[in-house]
């Protein structure tokens, strides 16, 4: 009988992407991880071309909550990016910074610009000894900080330069993977990121508990192996949904902040199709074969239409 995993999802440990694995029932800690790069690139970046492929068993279920299994083993739905139940989502939400329920925390954090594409920043916050962690998550191709200090000043300054600098605090993923094949060059990224955080800098009202930090422009673009995305034509469908019995295989392009980038082929035609890893939670995966393509519901890029399962191209 072959093993089946459960996927936690996209890891950036050390800077690197690997697909973290659910360690199984009875055994604690963090489970295994399997690369998806051959690590770090001459140049700064990560290496990419593995081949890798899974097949869908069984049904969807509910993660649970920080480890811990999810008392009903409740369903979930397959486009669903956050693969936990309700009673589970409200449970994990009650102690979140996202959702302002953790105001005693005494770790210093750090707001931040980053940047997604042309026109595309945000702002958010994320604890300090996270380091670029929150930022490599999320898939921003470059990022500043702005300030440092305790979570609510933080979390005040965060909501001035949302109103002060007309910029937001989420941007959706599918904006972010329209653009990620035809970047401007680093200089352009990281002057549009200057020229907010001289703005932001320049803003009255900053709480007095926050320390402004000098701009300094961290660019991901090697990290995120997003020149090899260019050169392979750019992204051509994106994943809508894992099915029982579904395939998904190719050789891994590019990573950024959750998404996968397979360059599959299939009767000598190629494309480039993007796996949201948060898609794989809850769902067993066992071993496929790596040229086996992509055989779960895809929206097509090009075409503008959603397509089901695939007969043709993959």
């Amino acid at each position: 009988m072959e093993r089946q995993w459960r996927s936690a999802g996209v890891g950036w440990a050390g800077g690197e992407p690997g697909l973290r694995w659910e360690p199984g029932a009875g055994v604690s800690g963090a489970g295994p991880v399997s690369p998806l790069s051959y690590g770090a690139a001459f140049g700064g970046g990560n290496a990419y071309g593995r081949e890798i492929g899974f097949r869908v068993v069984g049904e969807r279920r509910c993660v649970g909550v920080r480890g811990n299994a999810c008392p009903y083993a409740a369903a979930v739905a397959g486009r669903a990016t956050q693969a936990q139940c309700a009673d589970c989502a409200r449970l994990d939400r009650s102690r979140s910074v996202a959702a302002d329920t953790m105001a005693d925390d005494p770790r210093p954090y750090a707001v931040y610009l980053a940047w997604f594409g042309p026109g595309m920043v945000k702002v958010g916050i994320t604890r300090e000894d996270r380091g670029p962690a929150r930022l490599l998550e999320q898939g921003a191709v470059a990022f500043s900080r702005l300030g440092r200090g305790p979570l609510m000043a933080a979390r005040r300054c965060e909501e001035l330069l949302r109103a002060g600098l007309g910029v937001p605090d989420r941007i959706p993923y599918a904006r972010k993977r329209a653009v990620r094949a035809a970047l401007p060059g680093p200089e352009e990224r990281a002057a549009e990121v200057e020229a907010l955080h001289a703005r932001a800098a320049g803003l009255a009202g900053w709480p007095e508990a926050l320390e402004v930090v000098a701009c300094e422009v961290v660019d991901h673009a090697g990290v995120f192996g997003l020149e090899g995305l260019a050169g392979a034509g750019g992204v051509t469908g994106a994943v809508r949904e894992l099915v029982t019995g579904g395939s998904v295989a190719g050789r891994v392009v590019a990573v950024a902040g959750p998404d996968l980038h397979l360059e599959v082929e299939s009767a000598g035609v190629p494309g480039v199709v993007v796996v949201d890893s948060r898609l794989l939670a809850g769902w067993g995966l066992v071993r496929g074969d790596a040229g086996g393509g992509v055989t779960v519901p895809v929206k097509w890029v090009e075409k503008g239409t959603e397509a089901g399962v695939q007969e043709g191209l993959f």
